[in-house]
Order: C-alpha cells, then structure tokens, then sequence
C-alpha cells in the first residue's frame, strides 16, 4: 500500500506503520499516539493503518476537526482508496445529505467514513468499525475519542498530533496510549 504514495517512507514512518501492524494483530487493542511535526508523514501512516483494515474486510473512520480538514482528508481517502466506499460526514451538510451518510454507514456501505464531530452523534452507526484515527488529537477531549471508539466492537484508535509533547508528559496526559514519533522529514 505504501507504494501508492510514490515517495519512499522515512525511518520513522516505517517504524510507526510496523508498530501499527504489530497493534492490530495483537490480542489486545491499539490505543496508539503518532507525535511528528507537519509534513512528517503522520496521514500517510495513518492511511496506512486504515488500509489495514478495510483490507481486512472491516470499516474504519477518519476524525477531523474541521470541516476543511475533514474535506482535505475526504479527497486523500478517495485518490488512495480507489477500491473502496468512502463516505463523508460533516455538520455543513444538508439534512439529507447527513440522513443518506448515517443510513448508507448503518447498513454497512461505507468502508471508511471520513468527518468531524458529526461522526460522533448518537444516531452515527458503523457496524464493522475496527479502526479509528482522530487527527489532531489535541482538538478532542477524551470523551469524544471514546464516543467514536463505542461506535464499533472496541476498534483500535490511532491519534495524531504535530503538538511536541516530551515523553514524560504524554505518559501523565495519555498514559493509555503507546507512543510512535516520526522525527523526521521525507526528503
């Protein structure tokens, strides 16, 4: 799958995609932080992870925070899952629009469901949801990341965030996540 991206992956993105790997076919499920500065590669992973799962037969879904993030992320999903169902889910859409994503999501017809804080209403059902990444992790509130994570049968979460964190600090503040730092930048 990483080949799709036509550039080589780092070091560190490499090391991250493995820990992935090595998380998902664990026993127990991934709670995963991914720490690295902008342009580092963080989506490339994480699309690397949500490839993981859709290649497994499951659905996964995609958190941003702002409706042009989610949008941006949309597009990506789209160019590097030609194969697959990719839904969009934002609070810009009309009733219907929002009415048709829940209904196509719940009957299982979407493979990943991209958006923002609409992904978490109540109402929002992905029945085979194995993976989940929130991008810019830093914008949600443990409670929303647990939302999303209840939607499907304890998935696995993958959070992202370009905010420099000392490792001593993440423990206190994300003590449940394991950490991946892609520390430096594709050439």
């Amino acid at each position: 799958f990483s080949r799709r991206f036509g550039f080589e992956f780092t070091d560190g993105q490499k090391r991250a995609v493995n820990e992935i790997f090595e998380n998902v076919h664990s026993p127990t499920r991934m709670n995963r932080l991914i720490q690295g500065d902008v342009g580092s590669g963080k989506t490339a992973v994480a699309l690397c992870g949500i490839f993981m799962a859709v290649k497994s037969g499951f659905a996964a879904a995609y958190l941003s925070p702002t409706e042009v993030l989610a949008a941006q992320n949309y597009a990506l999903l789209q160019k590097y899952f030609p194969d697959y169902r990719i839904g969009y889910l934002a609070g810009g859409m009309t009733a219907k629009e929002k009415r048709e994503m829940k209904e196509a999501a719940k009957r299982g017809e979407i493979d990943v469901l991209c958006g923002t804080h609409a992904i978490l209403q109540g109402d929002v059902e992905i029945p085979s949801l194995s993976f989940v990444v929130c991008d810019e992790q830093h914008r949600f509130g443990v409670a929303q990341r647990s939302k999303l994570s209840a939607k499907g049968h304890d998935p696995h979460l993958l959070v992202m965030s370009a905010t420099p964190i000392p490792r001593t600090l993440a423990l206190l503040m994300y003590g449940d996540l394991d950490v991946s730092i892609i520390n430096e930048l594709p050439p």
